[in-house]
């Protein structure tokens, strides 16, 4: 029913609209009952595949030891919860210190990341801009050729930063795809805005902070997302940058956990008197690393499609 020209909407009407699904083509055919089954079908499946195993950690991080020895290892229908390995992990010891490492480190290094590429990006997305294009050209390379472990090894040492948590966040603090992603997006912006803030005075650095960084922020949502997710998932460069223990990021000591190669400090009383199962403090591990990713990406999701879409198409 359409509204008489003039006269206000009802709020409910508005609010039915808002919510409706958007109509379809005239040429468009309306999905048939199999396909819809079949699209739920397919769903449900891929869903289960996904939470399955998610459920199975998170039911032996909290199932009692006993119910793990009778089960004989991953406890899939839960017969008790005890939070005793989360309550180990958190009261202190290598892997609250490690978690504390890996926050950190994801903390200043998606800020230092978030920086250099914002920076870069509006640089390369300006056209008048000095040597821009063999800017470009330059970045594109080097996603297609790279110097290789060894020499990035024999830099980071030469600069003395190895043993430093530096290490950890200036061998991989730039992506290239997300420069891209983000002068796109940039390149996207009308025109007319920018040259009109500069006819009123406005510089390169008023400009990007007062017009283009509040346009983007569904782009600087999902890039911010990449970096930090990367960050807190990342272990390499630990594993070969680092040699003392206290330094290692949460993702190591899971590696070490789950690998069996050794066991937190302050846990192996616990687990040697049968207080604790192993396997409960390794799904436990996962759990607090899966956490924050886990936390933060409904936040970020609705940013995707506009974000992803809008700088990788425009420009």
């Amino acid at each position: 029913m359409s509204a008489v020209v003039g006269r206000p909407v009802p709020e409910g009407v508005r609010e039915r609209s808002r919510w409706a699904a958007p109509p379809r083509p005239v040429w468009e055919e309306e999905p048939a009952k199999t396909g819809l089954a079949a699209k739920g079908l397919v769903l449900g499946i891929a869903c289960f595949a996904v939470l399955f195993p998610l459920w199975i950690v998170i039911v032996t991080s909290l199932s009692p030891k006993k119910v793990i020895d009778d089960t004989g290892g991953l406890v899939v229908v839960p017969k008790g919860i005890t939070f005793v390995a989360y309550q180990e992990l958190l009261g202190g010891g290598q892997v609250q210190r490690a978690a504390l490492v890996s926050i950190g480190v994801t903390l200043v290094g998606t800020l230092f990341s978030m920086t250099v590429s914002v920076l870069c990006a509006y640089g390369l997305s300006r056209r008048d801009s000095l040597g821009h294009r063999w800017i470009l050209m330059t970045l594109l390379a080097t996603m297609f050729f790279g110097a290789g472990l060894i020499p990035t090894y024999l830099l980071v040492q030469a600069l003395g930063l190895t043993d430093t948590y530096l290490a950890l966040i200036l061998p991989s603090a730039v992506s290239v795809f997300n420069i891209l992603v983000l002068r796109g997006f940039f390149m996207g912006i009308s025109p007319e805005l920018v040259d009109s803030a500069r006819i009123d005075g406005a510089g390169d650095w008023r400009i990007l902070w007062r017009i283009v960084l509040p346009l983007s922020r569904a782009v600087l949502a999902v890039i911010t997302l990449f970096y930090a997710v990367g960050y807190w998932s990342a272990w390499f460069n630990a594993s070969i940058y680092l040699t003392d223990q206290k330094m290692m990021p949460l993702q190591n000591v899971m590696i070490q956990l789950v690998q069996k190669q050794e066991r937190p400090v302050g846990l192996s009383a616990q687990i040697n008197t049968g207080q604790l199962s192993p396997l409960a403090i390794q799904m436990a591990v996962m759990v607090l690393a899966l956490l924050p990713v886990a936390v933060l990406s409904p936040f970020v999701q609705k940013h995707f499609r506009k974000g992803m879409l809008t700088g990788a198409v425009k420009g």
